[in-house]
């Protein structure tokens, strides 16, 4: 749930973005982090232990916009990539507002895309509703690289329910603010929903028919 900061008069939307190791969650969060506007954003920060790592980074408010009268801050985190990080992952889902799956589209990857899926799947619901209720996107990752699966075979598998997908190259970009904006599409009037309700609320500049200006 959205953390609302009544004396800054704040509101701020966790965005979490998840996938199998290595699958360019990180390399999102660093491209976002590198190509938006230095007044938008905080630098990147990480957060970890003697054996795994997360990252997350703040988007400041002046690109936002408002939900009702609280400018609106995005927080981005990722979660661990590995299976044997699964309490960290419960952890970082917790407050969740939506929610980005980075699949590696490489054939080889195809099963571990698969079992970290079923892990979102697992550990959403024993915190949240079940996954398909919630603003969910999916990212193809990789689409630069050879010997892919080819995205009809990636959503009839991971996608079966007709999410939002985007395909992309994180390293070069590609498709990085198209994902962050569609999940943001989403979220917001989510959010403003639960906090004001549906009627009650002032339209936002970011809100159901508007996109994110990051950049």
């Amino acid at each position: 749930m959205a953390f609302i900061n009544y004396t800054t008069n704040q509101l701020t939307i966790k965005i979490v973005y998840y996938g199998t190791g290595l699958s360019g969650k990180t390399t999102n969060l660093r491209y976002i982090q590198a190509n938006i506007d230095r007044s938008s954003r905080s630098e990147l920060i990480c957060l970890e232990t003697e054996t795994e790592r997360t990252f997350f980074f703040d988007l400041l408010p002046v690109r936002a916009g408002y939900i009702g009268n609280f400018k609106a801050t995005f927080q981005l985190m990722t979660v661990p990539g590995q299976v044997y990080y699964e309490a960290s992952r419960k952890n970082v889902l917790v407050g969740t507002d939506g929610l980005v799956f980075v699949a590696d589209s490489q054939i080889p990857l195809l099963d571990a895309n698969m079992e970290s899926l079923e892990s979102l799947r697992r550990n959403f619901k024993e915190q949240h509703t079940e996954l398909a209720a919630f603003p969910l996107v999916f990212q193809y990752n990789k689409r630069d690289l050879s010997d892919l699966i080819p995205v009809e075979t990636l959503n009839n598998l991971l996608n079966p329910k007709g999410a939002p997908f985007i395909e992309a190259a994180a390293i070069t970009g590609l498709g990085v603010f198209e994902t962050l904006k569609e999940i943001a599409r989403m979220t917001v009037p989510r959010v403003r929903e639960k906090i004001f309700g549906f009627e009650g609320a002032e339209y936002s500049r970011i809100g159901q028919k508007d996109e994110l200006d990051l950049i």
